[in-house]
């Protein structure tokens, strides 16, 4: 028994792949030449059809070639938009990424020194003050709670507000309290109903120690230190203002008000570019040191639109 050989299936396939890639080799062609040259070469086309006695199958070619060239020239065009669309996005990733990478760090470098001074102050007030220990304890034992949810969070994307911020704060200015005792004075002025507003993780926490670490602590007598939230103009407005020292280039972590006559460490330019991250130019960030008439010490603002983000009833301080 004879069996005939079928021609393979794939043959057509084949072929047609091979006429398809032809096809787009040549609409890439077209697409690159400009109106100009394609008109001349239709030109020289056309007479050279005419001395064949092939005029119909010579305007067949360029009637065709104009529809290819035109409607060629906007698809490539939108997966050029497509294309760069696509690298934007990954390139604001990876920028995203690298913010967080940068938080993350400065995270590392800050919360440690935090941590053994506290650690060292509970060991300390365990001999002397037992029931202060326990108060220290407890705050610590609440800001962590409150803070490892937010470092393990790593992307951007994900908004927080003012409550979960103010539920780090709170027990982190516990300890300092205890800390600093008489030497240190805090007013707090958030309104209940700003608990909700949309803030990124750990941004205000920041401003806050910054002025702990370069204003209040390194000042004998310590100070005062106020933390306000208001709605300006729709934008959530907070303020951090402490009594220390004062703001001098170079002592601090920097700023991210983008004001090039004001220096950008690490800290705070985390802050602004995160900022420019979640909004754009919809906000702003700055610090200075108070004038001689406002008193010592250093004035820190972020404004961003405000927003609300669902709050925890559990978060509140």
């Amino acid at each position: 028994m004879t069996t005939s050989n079928p021609t393979p299936p794939t043959t057509f396939a084949a072929l047609w792949r091979e006429f398809k890639g032809v096809v787009n080799a040549y609409a890439k062609w077209l697409v690159s030449i400009s109106w100009k040259l394609f008109a001349a070469i239709s030109f020289v086309l056309m007479i050279a059809g005419g001395m064949i006695d092939l005029p119909q199958l010579a305007i067949l070619i360029v009637l065709t070639s104009i529809v290819i060239k035109a409607s060629f020239k906007q698809q490539i065009q939108a997966e050029e938009k497509a294309t760069a669309a696509t690298y934007l996005a990954e390139a604001e990733q990876l920028k995203r990424q690298l913010v967080e990478a940068r938080m993350a760090a400065m995270q590392a470098q800050v919360e440690p020194h935090f941590l053994f001074n506290t650690l060292a102050s509970i060991d300390h007030l365990i001999e002397t003050d037992p029931a202060r220990a326990s108060l220290m304890q407890k705050s610590l034992i609440a800001l962590l709670r409150a803070t490892l949810p937010a470092m393990r969070e790593t992307s951007t994307n994900t908004g927080a507000n003012l409550g979960q911020e103010l539920a780090i704060i709170r027990p982190y200015l516990d300890i300092q309290k205890m800390r600093m005792e008489d030497r240190l004075d805090i007013l707090w002025d958030v309104p209940e109903g700003l608990k909700s507003a949309e803030i990124p993780s750990m941004m205000v926490l920041s401003l806050v120690e910054n002025s702990f670490k370069h204003g209040l602590e390194p000042k004998a007598e310590g100070g005062k230190l106020v933390l306000r939230a208001e709605v300006v103009h729709g934008k959530l407005l907070i303020t951090v203002k402490d009594s220390g020292v004062g703001y001098f280039p170079g002592n601090e972590t920097g700023n991210a008000s983008g004001n090039p006559e004001q220096p950008s460490g690490f800290g705070l330019k985390n802050i602004r570019d995160r900022l420019s991250l979640f909004y754009g130019d919809q906000a702003t960030f700055s610090i200075r040191a108070l004038e001689s008439f406002e008193g010592s010490g250093t004035l820190a603002q972020i404004s961003v639109p405000y927003k609300v983000q669902p709050f925890d009833i559990t978060q509140s301080v």
